[in-house]
């Protein structure tokens, strides 16, 4: 049957409406997974705004001052949900900490509050006690990961799922020695003394420090990250 003639405007428009309603929400499987629960299958979606703006709280603008004012260069990151649980609340990019480091991707502001200052206070000096020289470099496995804790396909998620966490993997020396966590934890007694020395200062800093004493996953780095109080391994 033919459609008559004076309806055909009114259908028209109905039609369009229609995809503009499909282009703003979505089709319904796409919602569906948008709001899914994370699992081992799941694939973490492309980075979404969450719709508020980083840095609005008085402890965040707090937290960016503090850095300021130790002189750390760094870019304010804009908030994101990263699906799946995983997200960027509040972070920051470390430009210049005074030293060199690899690896940095969004870090929460004030792990990079405390990390900036571990590696001045901590970090330089020690290695000028121990081995006479200056850290010319910091090498990490990075912060940011959408994953669970270990890299596990199960168990909750790690807090380098929402950049509250780094992994410290060694220290480039200015003579070209590199004192690396894999090996230098049981190396010589130089090496041993000053990454306990760098250990103990950072169990004052951080919230959660793992050493390679904690258990085999973490036998060639530091995992520093700001949960917890002062848990130490």
């Amino acid at each position: 049957m033919s459609i008559p003639s004076f309806l055909k405007p009114r259908i028209w428009v109905a039609a369009t409406a229609m995809l503009a309603l499909s282009a703003c929400f979505g089709a319904p499987e796409v919602m569906k997974q948008g709001g899914a629960k994370r699992t081992a299958s799941t694939t973490p979606q492309r980075p979404q705004i969450t719709g508020t703006p980083s840095f609005t709280s008085a402890e965040a603008q707090q937290c960016a001052f503090d850095l300021k004012q130790a002189g750390v260069r760094f870019t304010p990151l804009p908030n994101q949900d990263h699906g799946g649980g995983c997200s960027s609340i509040d972070s920051v990019k470390l430009l210049d900490i005074g030293t060199p480091v690899t690896n940095l991707g969004p870090m929460t502001c004030p792990l990079a509050r405390n990390f900036a200052a571990w590696a001045r206070y901590a970090v330089k000096p020690a290695a000028r006690q121990y081995f006479k020289t200056e850290v010319v470099k910091i090498e990490t496995y990075g912060t940011y990961s959408c994953r669970n804790i270990y890299g596990g396909r199960s168990g909750r998620l790690s807090q380098h799922a929402s950049s509250n966490a780094i992994d410290v993997a060694g220290f480039v020396l200015a003579d070209g020695r590199r004192i690396m966590l894999d090996g230098g934890w049981h190396g010589d007694k130089a090496s041993q003394d000053f990454l306990r020395a760098l250990h103990k200062s950072a169990c004052r800093r951080f919230g959660t420090v793992l050493s390679p004493d904690y258990n085999a996953a973490h036998y060639n780095h530091f995992h520093l990250d700001m949960s917890g109080n002062g848990y130490c391994r």
